[in-house]
């Protein structure tokens, strides 16, 4: 299925409701607020639809800017050296007064997995950290949950490829539809009823691990026996939420997690990724590091190891913790048997840990009056990333530590003990 072949009424219908999803579940989006969108060329599509949905929601401007994998390799074949110490400042500072404004946010996803993977992985480091810099006055707006925002994602043909490299192209992208119509909760009639309920579930584990107040997790598996530290006054967070402004969103859809902020100076032990990261075009596999004092302090991987040791060196926050979040071995995405190469998706197939910047809303009364001092103080980590990857399986059991160093069981192979 190409973006110019005709839909079947089914492929139309979900669409749709993803659209729909998006605008009123993922967003919230409200009268008079305007919205701005990221998204890949091959998304055009679905961009139009979730244009014509914020509309209809009152929406007051949509504003899409446009992505093209083949112009991002164009830079890394045939830019001049020094280029790659340069981003687009000006386009991010944009963005970021649109935020301070009120603007809402939403990203669709859907890049070539392994788009760079045969580039410079010093020029890749090089962009990556101009561009993080950058973009950290419209990230900070986010990352706090200052605004209302989401990402969704959309079936591209590169994309399709690497999730299902043996079926011809237009079937691969059918079958990433149809991964991601299921993981998004839209095949039903009514998939905003969908997300209350599922939302419902998430708050009702959050409520659990509030009432607990850990000091810690600790997880166990196969190359995996890792001590996280989790920050004083943490707050568990999980599906829908109110941002600072008071709207009610849904960061990620899909999104089967909950999380919390690690204390980055109370991580110790060794920890063995359980699925591959996909990272600015680069996979990633089997990486594998060890924590001293919440640093990571050695570090390998089979595949794309000069990347990762790139991305270790962005800045001192890099090597420590932002997040930690539990997923169940049998979400619905994990069920699915796929492997997605991307990490929204992956993600919310096993339980993860993600270095660089914490979230400030995972405190107490969503971190409201906290200064970047007073988070620091309780742990949270500063850092120009933010990278999610996966730790979790049905081979790994995860442990609350009490303050009096009490064990008690969250998870065994990979589930919830309730």
């Amino acid at each position: 299925m190409n973006a110019h072949a005709p839909l079947s009424a089914t492929q139309d219908a979900r669409l749709d409701r993803l659209a729909e999803v998006a605008v009123r579940v993922g967003l919230g989006l409200q009268p008079g607020q305007e919205l701005v969108m990221t998204a890949p060329l091959e998304a055009l599509g679905l961009a139009r639809r979730i244009t014509a949905k914020a509309y209809a929601a009152g929406a007051s401007l949509v504003t899409t800017l446009f992505s093209d994998d083949t112009a991002t390799l164009a830079r890394f074949q045939h830019a001049p050296d020094p280029a790659f110490d340069h981003a687009a400042s000006w386009l991010y500072e944009g963005m970021a007064n649109a935020f301070r404004n009120g603007a809402a946010r939403l990203a669709i996803v859907g890049d070539d997995p392994s788009l760079l993977a045969g580039q410079d992985a010093q020029k890749v480091a090089r962009a990556n950290r101009a561009r993080s810099k950058a973009y950290m006055p419209a990230l900070d707006l986010i990352a706090n949950f200052a605004i209302n925002w989401t990402i969704v994602s959309a079936a591209t043909p590169a994309w399709a490829r690497t999730v299902f490299p043996d079926l011809p192209e237009e079937e691969a992208v059918a079958r990433l539809w149809d991964a991601i119509f299921a993981a998004s909760r839209v095949d039903g009639e009514d998939p905003v009823a969908a997300w209350e309920a599922h939302n419902a579930g998430l708050r009702r584990r959050t409520d659990r691990l509030n009432a607990r107040r850990f000091a810690a997790l600790r997880f166990r598996g196969p190359g995996t026996d890792l001590t996280v530290g989790l920050a004083d006054d943490h707050e568990w967070c999980g599906g829908a939420a109110p941002a600072r402004n008071g709207i009610v969103c849904n960061a990620n859809i899909p999104t089967e997690e909950v999380f919390t902020t690690p204390h980055r100076l109370r991580v110790e032990g060794v920890v063995a990724a359980t699925k591959p990261l996909s990272y600015q075009g680069t996979l990633i596999t089997d990486i594998a590091v060890r924590f001293e004092a919440g640093r990571i302090v050695a570090a390998s991987a089979r595949t794309g190891g000069d990347v990762l040791a790139k991305v270790l060196d962005t800045d001192e926050g890099a090597r420590r913790l932002g997040e930690v979040a539990l997923v169940p071995a049998s979400s619905p995405i994990s069920a699915s048997g796929l492997l997605f190469y991307n990490t929204l998706y992956d993600e919310n197939a096993a339980s993860h840990i993600a270095l660089g910047q914490a979230y400030s809303k995972c405190f107490r009364d969503g971190g409201r009056d906290l200064s970047e001092d007073d988070l620091a103080a309780r742990g949270a980590n500063r850092s120009l990333i933010h990278i999610d990857w996966m730790i979790g399986s049905a081979a790994v059991d995860v442990d609350g530590l009490t303050a009096e160093g009490e064990a008690v069981p969250v998870m065994r192979r990979g589930e919830w003990v309730d």
